[in-house]
């Protein structure tokens, strides 16, 4: 791990937060949207949240960071039920990435990576953005290659290069767990290939819901696979991501082969009729 991101991320001086998923519901409207979901997520470890569309990720996501309420079970956060931590710590404590959570006023990078030190100002309406919060950010932007862009206005950036300016902004916060909706969508495959990377080399607990099920093969240590709102398989990519739970979950065939580098899963679809 770099100087960089040891120091943003000091405050999971353990690698990061444990957390367990314990037999958690959630409906909208009448409407279940999560039945009797369980998990463990490593410490430490980068869990890859796989499901068809629909199948109840980015609901999870909120649940897991605390901003929606279950129906039913619990978040616990090292061992400690999430429901009952001070709103505030949680927010310390927990980075989550949302789809499409872009800035729409005019911000440099800097100043979008310093929203990530709000949960850390004494005061609510406080001022932030001193020379410690600045070094902060900055130590952020050096974490995933992007201090160059420190003073550039963020609505002229790439995707590829807003998506990593996202992760400082969460580093910043110095969480102990990092959650990411989607984080490669609208990427090319060379900023999506370089993003997960940088988040695998983070040390971090990291939960990032996947539709690519090679790039969470390629990328996850932990894979959680969602259907129909409930856990159908978790463990190892290679204990998950096999030709009949791949066929059952998604409707498609496949091969699922070694890869001639790495050795983690390769599947590979055949063609549809």
């Amino acid at each position: 791990m770099s100087a960089a991101v040891g120091t943003v991320a000091h405050a999971s001086a353990t690698s990061g937060a444990a957390v367990s998923i314990d037999d958690l519901s959630f409906a909208i409207d009448g409407t279940t949207v999560l039945r009797e979901v369980s998990a463990q997520i490593p410490r430490g470890a980068v869990t890859g949240l796989l499901g068809p569309n629909g199948a109840g990720k980015s609901t999870l996501l909120r649940l897991i960071a605390g901003i929606e309420k279950p129906a039913s079970g619990a978040v616990l956060l090292d061992g400690t039920a999430l429901a009952s931590l001070p709103r505030r710590e949680v927010a310390r404590r927990i980075a989550l990435l949302e789809q499409n959570a872009v800035p729409n006023v005019e911000l440099s990078v800097i100043e979008v990576v310093l929203l990530g030190r709000i949960p850390h100002r004494s005061r609510l309406l406080g001022s932030f953005g001193g020379d410690d919060d600045r070094e902060l950010a900055l130590d952020a932007l050096d974490a995933v290659g992007s201090r160059d862009l420190a003073e550039r206005d963020w609505h002229t950036l790439s995707g590829g290069q807003q998506q990593r300016v996202q992760i400082a902004r969460a580093l910043a916060q110095q969480p102990s767990l990092l959650l990411l909706d989607e984080p490669t969508n609208h990427l090319d495959i060379s900023a999506q290939l370089s993003l997960l990377a940088q988040v695998r080399g983070l040390g971090l607990t990291s939960v990032a819901a996947l539709h690519d099920l090679n790039l969470a093969a390629a990328y996850c240590d932990h894979i959680v696979l969602l259907q129909d709102g409930a856990v159908v398989a978790a463990g190892r990519p290679d204990e998950v991501l096999r030709p009949e739970v791949i066929s059952s979950v998604y409707g498609v065939d496949c091969d699922v082969i070694p890869h001639p580098r790495g050795g983690h899963p390769v599947i590979v679809f055949s063609p549809a009729g």
